[in-house]
């Protein structure tokens, strides 16, 4: 990419939005990708490009984002494995916990193989090499440290070299021990200097202890003393570790050997790996950005609908609708200073940028952006000192370049178009620069403050005005972009309202042409009737809102009251059945006792069987009777008299009702009780006061909410260091919930090394956690014994 071309990049700062993508990347070789990230011009290569982010987007929604932190670049160790070159232990334990690196991109892929994407071709390409990872790790315990176990023969020698040094140690202990000796000694110990095993040995007394002086100290009171006893088991012990070496070194060869056997897999999958960190950290900067798709086309038209500048604050950003491209092919934008004129131009052009790239950009749904060949802008202060260049002839210089390399493929942005000359020359010039522009069937989208260019616009087809709104009421500007409206010189208004002499302005009024001042009343009327109908949408909005969810309301109220009729009317054939069913077997009892006294023929009734024939039929009838009365509150006085709308209680009901006539008699009356209109005694009512109504009414409307915290992205890892047993394992708890629901398969717990108690305390939890299938202790890259990693079920 050119140097011209770079420098549009930069002026619309999509400099800036690489930097910030590359902070997203956990690998170097991703985020150097991401720095060097330049726009496609094609447009399926660019529709490819935002469906990998798109899919990556979704991905991360439901699972969580795969790690690449230990993604790092091992190619130069193994192209020099695979020349037949020996690797050290580092390169080694590079090389496999970058394996294992890649195994867990895969491992979460196949967690997640539920949804399809344009990515699986990619993570297919991911070759893993466990075997490799697992020997290399079974062989090498650190950087500096091979395992014993890292072949028979090595574990052989080492066994002999800790009996060879036990040996020279008890001759040496036995000798410190020795009052013969004692005397002679600085200090009764044993150490080492060059491998063997010494006696420290006052310097007058070197005489005393015969044998080979390594070293002294640096005062000279001392020398290290071999004595001849320990010679020959220090000898011994020499040639073991030579040994210990050739075959430490022939490990680290055959290790190489293999290493070097997978370079290319291995170099390849690194390579597809960093692809994919890029590509989920796109999709990561589009989650903070709170971007979305865009819809992309080639026919140069641009709808952006809510369209916010990514590098403006969040809090402070005003979303902007604007749209170019569909049934004008430039759009000149007027407002005063500091309005968001630029930031328009640059919203525009950065937003284009960004979606050539692949990123995801800050707008609402079905917004769209066009691609093109060259997105040119000429924004900002050109002067060039070293040129000997005025801000004018910057900015031409930069406008003939601009214009030389114009097509039909191609978004021009210019700032400030005309300025910093003649205004009269300006005016003309620019209208002569959008006039070539459009001949060469770019699309145009320019600032300025010339009142020609508002003229130009509104006669020209294919050219539209736009303004960013200015608030004369406050003298601030609100941002916001007016598409068809011309903007409005509020020099006089604003100089007023800041206290210049009335005088002065008047005067100054008098000194626009009539022209002028005919077209600034007509854009203050378009104002003043754009604002009024601005307000009529709004509460017109406004007020189908409130029809919308009050129609919404009485729905669910009257779907409610279905719902509870239903529920009544089924309760009351459940009840009606049962007394159907009690009332007939008591019926069927007593005229089973009838036909017995009709067989006792010329017998009277006795009184006892009268009694008993009247107790049933009156339980038959209680019984046969579903209303049920409420006792009456027999010490109850209404506290004054009735009117028509007090509310009442039906105390033989218990239900609340409202009084809608009073009988002459004043002994009844007519109440509602929900849809139902009833007429009872005025003894059954007590009233109900204004403070229990009240209470009644927030009783009811009382209701309970739980709100739980936003999705966020799901942490894969829990820092304990620092906390007592019973606080870390209460946060272990939270952390694994969280991973469980977030579908994350494996989580690292970081509780130091220390004295061991809170890493033991984590483990015994872990051991008979629900959601835990395994735990064990990181390796080297993990962090080692300072944090347990657990699979999750």
């Amino acid at each position: 990419m050119n140097v011209r071309t770079e420098h549009h990049l930069h002026a619309l700062e999509l400099d800036k939005i690489l930097h910030l993508l590359a902070q997203q990347t956990a690998s170097d070789a991703a985020a150097e990708m991401a720095e060097e990230l330049r726009p496609a011009n094609d447009l399926q290569d660019v529709q490819r490009l935002l469906t990998e982010t798109w899919d990556a987007y979704r991905l991360m929604a439901k699972f969580g984002a795969p790690s690449f932190g230990d993604l790092h670049d091992i190619s130069n160790p193994l192209r020099r494995a695979a020349s037949g070159g020996t690797l050290n232990m580092g390169e080694l334990l590079r090389i496999a916990v970058v394996l294992r690196c890649l195994r867990a991109v895969t491992d979460w892929r196949n967690k997640s193989a539920g949804i399809k994407t344009v990515l699986d071709d990619r993570f297919n390409c991911i070759v893993t090499n466990k075997y490799l990872e697992e020997k290399i790790f079974s062989c090498i315990d650190s950087e500096e440290e091979m395992n014993d176990n890292a072949s028979p023969a090595l574990a052989n020698i080492r066994r002999k070299i800790r009996a060879a040094s036990m040996r020279a140690k008890e001759k040496l202990d036995n000798m410190v021990h020795s009052p013969y000796y004692q005397k002679s000694l600085q200090e009764p110990i044993v150490t080492q200097r060059d491998g063997r095993y010494v006696v420290p040995v006052k310097s007058e007394c070197r005489g005393e202890v015969p044998g080979l002086v390594h070293d002294s100290s640096g005062s000279g009171a001392t020398v290290f003393i071999e004595p001849m006893a320990v010679v020959e088991a220090n000898n011994e012990v020499r040639v073991l570790q030579n040994s210990e070496k050739d075959e430490i070194d022939r490990i680290l060869q055959e290790l190489s050997a293999e290493a070097g056997t997978f370079a290319d897999s291995v170099i390849a999958s690194c390579n597809m790996a960093a692809e994919l960190d890029l590509i989920f950290a796109k999709a990561s900067l589009g989650y903070q950005m709170k971007a979305t798709l865009p819809q992309m086309n080639d026919r140069g038209e641009i709808d952006l609908k809510r369209a916010r500048h990514p590098l403006i604050d969040k809090n402070k950003v005003v979303a902007i609708d604007v749209r170019l491209g569909t049934d004008f092919d430039t759009l000149v934008i007027t407002g005063p200073n500091t309005g968001g004129k630029t930031v328009t131009l640059k919203t525009i052009g950065l937003l284009t940028l960004m979606a050539e790239c692949g990123l995801l950009v800050p707008v609402s749904d079905n917004s769209s952006l066009s691609v093109f060949h060259h997105v040119l802008a000429d924004i900002g202060d050109e002067q060039s000192i070293e040129q000997s260049l005025s801000t004018f002839s910057a900015h031409m210089t930069n406008i003939i370049r601009i214009m030389q390399e114009a097509d039909e493929h191609s978004l021009v942005l210019l700032d400030e178009l005309g300025a910093g000359t003649d205004p009269v020359e300006g005016a003309a010039l620019a209208t002569a620069i959008l006039e070539q522009l459009r001949r060469q069937n770019a699309r145009i989208a320019a600032t300025t403050h010339y009142a020609e260019l508002k003229a130009y616009a509104l006669d020209t087809s294919g050219v539209e005005n736009g303004s960013c709104e200015f608030d004369v009421a406050t003298l601030q500007p609100t941002y916001r972009l007016l598409i068809g409206v011309p903007g409005r010189s509020n020099a006089f208004a604003i100089s007023r309202r800041l206290g210049m002499d009335e005088a002065v302005v008047e005067y100054a009024k008098t000194l626009v042409s009539n022209e002028n001042s005919r077209f600034e009343n007509v854009v203050g009327q378009l104002e003043e009737s754009r604002r009024a109908l601005e307000d009529d949408r709004e509460t017109t909005r406004r007020e189908r809102e409130e029809a919308r969810l009050a129609l919404e309301d009485a729905r669910k109220k009257q779907e409610e009251i279905q719902r509870n009729a239903q529920k009544e009317m089924d309760k009351a054939r459940e009840q009606a059945s049962l007394l159907v069913s009690r009332t007939r077997g008591q019926a069927d009892l007593l005229l089973n006792e009838l036909e017995d006294l009709k067989k006792q023929k010329n017998k009277q009734l006795t009184a006892e069987q009268k009694a008993k024939l009247n107790a049933g039929l009156r339980q038959i009838e209680e019984t046969a009777d579903p209303v049920s009365k409420r006792r009456r509150n027999s010490g109850y006085h209404l506290p004054r008299a009735l009117r028509v709308g007090d509310t009442v209680d039906i105390m033989d009901l218990d239900k609340q009702a409202v009084i809608l006539e009073l009988d002459a008699d004043q002994k009844h009356a007519l109440v509602q009780a929900g849809v139902i209109k009833t007429r009872t005694e005025i003894s059954n009512l007590q009233l109900v006061t204004a403070a229990e109504k009240h209470k009644e009414e927030r009783r009811r409307s009382r209701t309970v909410s739980k709100q739980f915290a936003a999705s966020a992205p799901a942490r894969a890892e829990l820092d304990l260091r620092g906390q007592t047993a019973s606080e870390a394992i209460a946060n272990v708890d939270l952390f694994l919930d969280h991973a469980a629901r977030s579908n994350l398969t494996q989580v690292t717990i970081i509780h130091g090394k220390g004295t061991g108690v809170l890493r033991k305390a984590v483990q015994d939890h872990l051991k008979h956690h629900a959601n835990v299938k395994s735990y064990r202790l990181g390796t080297y890259g993990e962090g080692e014994s300072g944090v347990t990693i657990a699979e999750l079920k």
